[in-house]
């Protein structure tokens, strides 16, 4: 009998909610087996499968913890924090520090002792966090925010320093993933886009991977693979191939006129009238970073070593420089034909499970060869 699956779901005969575990038998069926009720709505939860702990974030600020016994057929309750103030964002069980890290609406970060319950510390964010990762080794906390930033705090026992701040994304922060072993932090944001910030390299590269069409919902990586796992709210799951030497995308240069025939810009009111010429909308090529008016940039290419695998606007000398084997695909996508509010990935049994506005978890198996069926 293999791991269970554990889901938060609202009870049809009021404003109740349930938790519920769910076991997969011999048949290969996933069949329900306890439920909890809970007093108010549960927003996140995190298991911890070596201890049996379910930690499950709360509407009301609190978090409530159970133990879940070795057959999976019972449930008992354990202690409830009261961490924050407003609606628990995330909650991240850490069994090698025993702590209890967890994020809420407040904009604060905290920290508890899992034994004890008390709570060790707390931080205050600039604004409502949306991603929480921990790195062992460093005590590193990773927290992402709806500011678009990601900021890293160091932890202590009782205190916390910060590190420092970072921001690349254009909308909020949706999903952090953090690599332990290649020391490589993943954010997904709100703008469709994710981004590979080169944490342990110290050699400071964001490389982007664009390849959603909508909010990306969830970030997962398979290690033994170098495979990032990331979906959307449309129902994409992409597969990316993180085993390639990727490149990282260059800033966009300023001028005030096009650079290759030195057309004006629309708000170069002297160049205008010096040339009796009309401005020109600024673009920009996505593989060299020069600013461009439309039609130097008028060819389209995808790069996928540099993260674009839909096509984006190149200039000419750029698009003659790109080679077929330039434009092989670096990922794979896949349709869970649902709308995705959160993904999970458990390695061991190569499980990919994800959860819908529709109330449906799908268990789907990855193959490495093919991506998903």
């Amino acid at each position: 009998m293999e791991s269970p699956v554990v889901k938060n779901q609202k009870c049809s005969l009021g404003q109740f909610w349930t938790i519920r575990v769910w076991l997969k038998r011999d048949s290969g069926q996933y069949w329900p087996s306890v439920f909890h009720t809970m007093p108010s709505t549960c927003s996140c939860m995190s298991f911890n499968p070596e201890t049996r702990r379910l930690s499950v974030g709360m509407d009301t600020g609190s978090i409530c913890e159970f133990i879940l016994f070795e057959d999976y057929n019972k449930m008992i309750p354990a202690r409830t924090y009261q961490a924050h103030q407003g609606r628990v964002s995330v909650v991240l069980f850490v069994l090698e520090m025993e702590w209890l890290l967890s994020t809420g609406q407040d904009k604060n970060l905290t920290w508890h002792c899992s034994e004890s319950g008390q709570q060790l510390g707390t931080y205050r964010t600039m604004a409502f966090v949306s991603g929480l990762q921990f790195d062992i080794e460093t005590r590193h906390a990773f927290v992402g925010d709806q500011s678009g930033q990601v900021t890293i705090l160091k932890l202590e026992q009782d205190s916390c320093s910060l590190v420092t701040t970072f921001k690349g994304h254009t909308g909020n922060v949706t999903a952090l993933c953090w690599d332990p072993v290649q020391r490589v932090l993943f954010s997904g944001s709100s703008d469709h886009s994710i981004i590979m910030w080169d944490i342990g390299g110290r050699k400071g590269t964001a490389i982007e991977l664009q390849g959603h069409n909508d909010k990306v919902q969830g970030l997962c990586y398979a290690s033994h693979t170098r495979q990032l796992i990331s979906c959307s709210s449309d129902g994409g799951i992409v597969i990316w191939n993180m085993d390639v030497t990727r490149q990282e995308t260059p800033e966009w240069l300023d001028s005030d006129s096009c650079q290759k025939c030195e057309q004006p810009f629309f708000w170069n009111f002297k160049q205008m009238w010096d040339s009796k010429k009309i401005g020109f909308r600024q673009h920009h090529c996505r593989k060299c970073g020069q600013a461009l008016c439309g039609k130097c940039s008028s060819k389209r290419s995808t790069i996928p070593l540099m993260g674009f695998e839909f096509e984006v606007r190149v200039c000419d000398v750029c698009h003659e420089s790109i080679t077929d084997e330039d434009r092989a695909p670096t990922a794979t996508f896949h349709d869970s034909k649902h709308s995705i509010v959160y993904m999970h990935y458990e390695p061991t049994t190569g499980s990919l499970l994800t959860s819908g506005t529709d109330k449906v978890i799908k268990s789907l198996n990855m193959t490495w060869d093919s991506g998903l069926i």
